[in-house]
């Protein structure tokens, strides 16, 4: 199986080479090659890529690519697939690789003799496992009014209830089928982008990888995780989205609700958008009766409510 690895670099230069370091080895005795696309990082990015790839003679197997400007995920990982589906001899596989992430020794040979194994799988993700949490969650549920409720509400009775129905299911202990998988991680053939088109660059960042997969399932391919295939990766770590002291970037709320719209309609997303605040208000009502800890960003239901109403962020 020919394989093309791809890894969207945005002002992250160091830990992409970390991640070349990892990944070059276990591409040995593989077809494998790997495109580094600079989403116009504008701090010097592109030019350490480039002096270091050369400096290491890695320009055979290596290629850094200037994307032009910062479209997001979705938009710099389009821009090395297209390139690469535009060759006489494309890839069979495509491999999207964080740079903030790192394979564990055997992981691509795991993922390329897996899915020969198994045709109809379009798209499979591999275990991600965070050095300093352990194993996290990278299979999920597709988004929905019921998941809205269940992961704003945070009550127990009522996360048994609709635990079939949770994006934040436990991640499965063995390989398994799932909904969607992390795009931090992911294998996708060239069919599924033959079959169903490449990313929505209308999302900047978070949900591209889920509509993909939402897009390859309705389509009749399937979406595997793979529990053989490890791959470190500290969550957050290029992004910074997990810091709890930051608000919500607007991105993502712009990502939740182009989903929303896409997937379920307008009367779908106004549903959601509902679930999701009044789920979100009953919390805090029982976090102030009960004193509990608040594991939200700062001002996160009044950055949706405005968001929601089409109003711009307050200060």
């Amino acid at each position: 199986m020919k394989l093309l690895v791809v890894i969207v670099n945005f002002r992250t230069a160091a830990l992409t080479l970390e991640a070349l370091t990892c990944l070059l080895p276990d591409m040995e005795g593989l077809d494998a090659s790997v495109t580094v696309v600079d989403n116009d990082s504008g701090d010097g990015s592109l030019e350490i890529l480039e002096r270091e790839v050369a400096a290491r003679g890695l320009g055979e197997r290596v290629t850094v690519v200037p994307s032009g400007r910062n479209g997001g995920f979705g938009f710099g990982n389009n821009v090395a697939i297209r390139r690469a589906l535009a060759q006489p001899s494309p890839p069979d596989c495509v491999y999207l690789h964080n740079p903030d992430a790192r394979v564990r020794p055997g992981t691509l040979r795991t993922m390329i003799e897996f899915l020969d194994a198994h045709p109809e799988v379009g798209v499979a993700g591999t275990r991600i496992h965070d050095p300093g949490a352990g194993r996290h969650a990278s299979a999920f549920r597709f988004p929905s009014i019921l998941s809205e409720i269940e992961g704003g509400l945070r009550f127990g009775p009522v996360s048994k209830l609709l635990r079939k129905h949770s994006v934040w299911a436990s991640t499965p202990d063995h390989t398994a089928e799932v909904d969607w998988v992390s795009g931090a991680s992911v294998f996708l053939r060239r069919e599924v982008f033959e079959t169903v088109g490449l990313f929505d660059e209308n999302f900047f960042l978070y949900f591209e990888e889920t509509d993909l997969c939402r897009r390859a399932h309705e389509a009749g391919w399937k979406i595997w995780y793979v529990d053989e295939a490890v791959v470190e990766h500290e969550e957050g770590a290029a992004t910074g989205i997990t810091n709890k002291k930051k608000r919500i970037p607007q991105f993502w709320l712009d990502s939740r609700r182009y989903y929303f719209l896409k997937a379920k309609g307008r009367t779908g997303l106004l549903l959601a958008d509902v679930a999701w605040v009044t789920s979100r208000s009953l919390w805090r009502m029982r976090r102030a009766i009960q004193r509990l800890p608040d594991p939200d960003p700062p001002r996160l239901l009044q950055d949706f409510v405005r968001h929601s109403l089409g109003l711009p962020r307050a200060e």
